[in-house]
């Protein structure tokens, strides 16, 4: 009669272990991945460039930098005094990475101060393999979260490494809600980028062309010459 519980209890233990364990093979990640994608986020985040109107970006391993070093990052070519808030394998939804709540919805209190002019949101790739009602829910939140605040969302470019049918949707879906939500919208779907080894990462060259397709939008928005 004593057997039977410590067999169900350590079949449970077995099975949040799978259940771990599968997730974070999914995204990547594991405990010391995430500790080492958390202090990089950090350390991008002391880089902050330019002068001018305030900027923040939100954003996945694109605006980290990922692969790059940190001033061959893309957000380093915007106009204004830009800060940067990124985490690799983040995304809009919640179950975008294997590291715990990193959407942008949750980061976006602590990094958005008083008095910024515009947020860029950059992202949709790590959004791919989620569910659309979760896409879309983390979109909302994140605006509500953003209220108030000129917001310009920058969609997912057609990575080599996901299936571009994935991209386009994931592309439609911000377009459609940025529109109704009243962000602006930026497609980087047919941007021609070249990209590192894992065809996923865009190399020094990419950055440059992603940074400056944001750039022209952003002195647009912040009615620059």
């Amino acid at each position: 009669m004593t057997r039977r519980p410590f067999v169900l209890a350590a079949l449970v233990v077995l099975l949040a272990t799978v259940v771990t364990t599968t997730a974070w093979t999914r995204a990547g990640a594991g405990p010391d991945r995430c500790a080492q994608r958390a202090d990089t986020a950090r350390e991008r985040s002391q880089l902050v460039t330019g002068t001018g109107a305030s900027v923040l970006v939100i954003g996945d391993s694109y605006s980290v930098g990922a692969g790059v070093r940190p001033e061959q990052s893309w957000p380093v070519r915007l106009p204004g005094r830009v800060r940067v808030d990124g985490f690799s394998g983040s995304g809009f939804s919640i179950g975008a990475s294997g590291c715990g709540d990193v959407s942008y919805a949750s980061r976006a209190p602590r990094s958005l101060r008083p008095g910024t002019d515009l947020v860029v949101v950059e992202g949709g790739l790590n959004d791919t393999d989620q569910p659309a009602a979760d896409l879309e829910g983390g979109f909302r939140l994140l605006m509500r979260e953003l209220a108030g605040t000129p917001v310009l969302v920058v969609g997912p470019p057609a990575a080599p490494d996901r299936p571009r049918a994935d991209v386009e949707r994931v592309d439609a879906t911000l377009a459609r809600l940025a529109a109704e939500l009243g962000a602006s919208y930026l497609s980087t779907v047919d941007a021609e980028l070249t990209y590192l080894d894992d065809d996923l990462h865009p190399d020094p060259a990419g950055h440059r062309v992603f940074g400056d397709l944001v750039a022209t939008r952003v002195r647009d928005l912040l009615h620059l010459r």
